[in-house]
């Protein structure tokens, strides 16, 4: 804060030493991303352009996504968008931010959908509680014959994943519903895909601040042992499936036996089970028990 002219590792210097003294995780990292991604710059132009001055108007927007970093806001809610499964997708206040971890999700569905289009020639998703629309919007990319329903309670996140789907070029196969879980769906789909609220309502409050204050509480929020949403989606889910459908949801690190068992009363059968990076139980996908050909 000297008089020597801003640059942007001069920012990024600033940035580290502000986000050690506020005793965040990983200041280096976080400096880097935030400081980069506010002036628009790549990680490599970060590099390789430290010593570009930056000018007055710049430097003051770093400083103020700094302090609100300082707070505990997590860096791309301050950008406004974040990448997942090469998807530029951006963000709002009602939508859950997508964690690397979802998408291993939908490296799950991703061969059963491929299977499924070489078949029939076209694939229909469900997207339950769909927020930004990352799961669906990137199943869509990378299989140009599949179309999606994304549903939500959030009449926001529902917008948001809108214009996600219209961002990235799936627009035309992408339609959302408003709905709680499947109470206002309509039809049949190959495949049922959700990302829902695991966290015991208890638990909430003891979350890092980084999830507590910034991701939507209904996003969050799974009742009072975290599985009501899985109940809703075991019960409910076989009046909407294809034969040989598939269901395929993400789990908290400790829910595979509780899920697993709310699913098998409800008449469908484990398939496959998924870790995610810290191997932790993240992914389970299910079918119903006359599926033979999966």
């Amino acid at each position: 804060m000297s008089g020597q002219p801003d640059t942007v590792s001069l920012l990024i210097a600033e940035a580290r030493r502000r986000f050690a003294e506020a005793e965040l995780a990983d200041p280096s990292t976080d400096a880097r991303v935030l400081v980069a991604g506010v002036l628009g710059l790549s990680l490599s132009d970060v590099v390789m352009r430290g010593d570009a001055a930056v000018s007055h108007e710049e430097a003051e927007q770093v400083r103020v996504a700094i302090t609100r970093r300082c707070k505990h806001e997590p860096v791309h809610r301050i950008l406004g968008h974040r990448a997942f499964y090469g998807l530029d997708l951006r963000l709002s206040p009602e939508t859950l931010e997508p964690r690397p971890d979802t998408e291993i999700l939908v490296d799950c569905v991703l061969p059963h959908l491929k299977r499924m289009i070489a078949e029939k020639g076209s694939a229909r998703l469900l997207d339950l509680g769909v927020g930004t629309g990352a799961i669906a919007l990137a199943l869509l990319k990378e299989c140009p014959q599949a179309r999606a329903v994304g549903s939500d309670i959030s009449e926001e996140a529902l917008s948001t994943a809108e214009r996600n789907a219209y961002i990235n070029g799936v627009a035309e196969r992408f339609e959302t519903v408003r709905s709680a879980w499947f109470a206002n769906i309509k039809g049949r789909f190959d495949i049922i895909v959700s990302n829902p609220p695991y966290i015991p309502t208890g638990v909430v409050a003891e979350l890092d601040p980084e999830v507590r204050d910034y991701d939507p509480f209904a996003a969050l929020d799974g009742g009072q042992d975290g599985l009501d949403a899985y109940r809703a989606l075991s019960t409910g889910a076989g009046n909407f499936l294809q034969t040989n459908g598939l269901v395929v949801v993400e789990i908290g690190y400790d829910q595979k036996k509780s899920v697993t068992a709310l699913f098998e009363n409800a008449g469908f059968s484990l398939l496959e089970a998924h870790r995610d990076y810290g191997g932790n139980d993240r992914v389970l996908l299910f079918t119903t028990r006359n599926c033979c050909a999966c």
